[in-house]
């Protein structure tokens, strides 16, 4: 979380940045670069810095782009004024293509998040599941599963407490909502709660014991990872019921 958060802050500098000091770049070549040449060159700018952060610094970059290319590159030179519509045209041209570019450049790098991701969840779905049938025994999965939530949901901490329901703690439910006594928690908007977070193991019926989950300050785990940790629970309960199955 904090990576990203670092990434979104430079983002947003070099939305301030790159555009004036590109500009500024051009500056030996204004006298034969068409403004039109000049402007496709800040696109790329702009393009880059999307790429970089989110929709809000390729939004901002796109601006400074425009901003920068009539104080550098038009006529009259070192002052915000525009004086033909030529260039008045592609300034706002600039504008609306950067915004335009920036916005699908953003949504490009949104997918592929989402695309590795589930790749991810997938990948820690079925390595579990491979252990279950290895026969490893549940102490076994309870320990893989207890360090998988940890990083799954971001979590400070995380234990697991055999066959015992004290107290009402907040509880994640198999739909991935969370409900803290009589009411929703919303997980989406506010995180993970203070208090610890019950995610029961059951099979079958059988109750076996829960994962008591401590959310990171900050943590805001989406819904598809609230939903792994459901499934990842229920193949811990899977492990218990194996080894049930094989005593009888």
């Amino acid at each position: 979380m904090v990576r990203y958060l670092s990434r979104d802050r430079v983002a947003l500098a070099a939305a301030l940045v790159l555009p004036p000091a590109f500009c500024a770049l051009l500056l030996p070549f204004r006298g034969w670069l068409s403004n039109t040449n000049a402007a496709l060159l800040l696109v790329v700018v702009v393009v880059a810095v999307a790429v970089l952060g989110h929709r809000l610094a390729g939004a901002l970059a796109a601006l400074s782009a425009a901003v920068w290319f009539d104080f550098f590159l038009t006529r009259p030179y070192e002052r915000f004024a525009i004086t033909k519509s030529a260039d008045l045209a592609t300034a706002v041209l600039l504008l609306a293509v950067g915004v335009a570019v920036s916005q699908l450049a953003a949504r490009t790098r949104e997918l592929t998040v989402i695309a590795i991701t589930d790749d991810d969840y997938l990948a820690q779905i079925h390595h579990t599941a491979r252990l279950v049938e290895s026969a490893a025994g549940p102490d076994a999965v309870v320990d893989h599963v207890r360090h998988q939530l940890v990083g799954l949901l971001g979590l400070s901490g995380c234990r697991f407490e055999y066959g015992t329901l004290i107290g009402h703690p907040p509880r994640l439910l198999e739909d991935g909502s969370l409900t803290w006594g009589r009411r929703r928690w919303d997980a989406d908007r506010d995180g993970l709660p203070a208090e610890e977070v019950e995610l029961r193991v059951s099979r079958g019926g059988r109750f076996h014991g829960r994962f008591m989950l401590r959310g990171a300050p900050g943590s805001v785990p989406p819904l598809a990872a609230r939903l792994v940790a459901v499934t990842l629970a229920n193949q811990v309960g899977a492990a218990f019921d194996a080894v049930t199955t094989a005593r009888a």
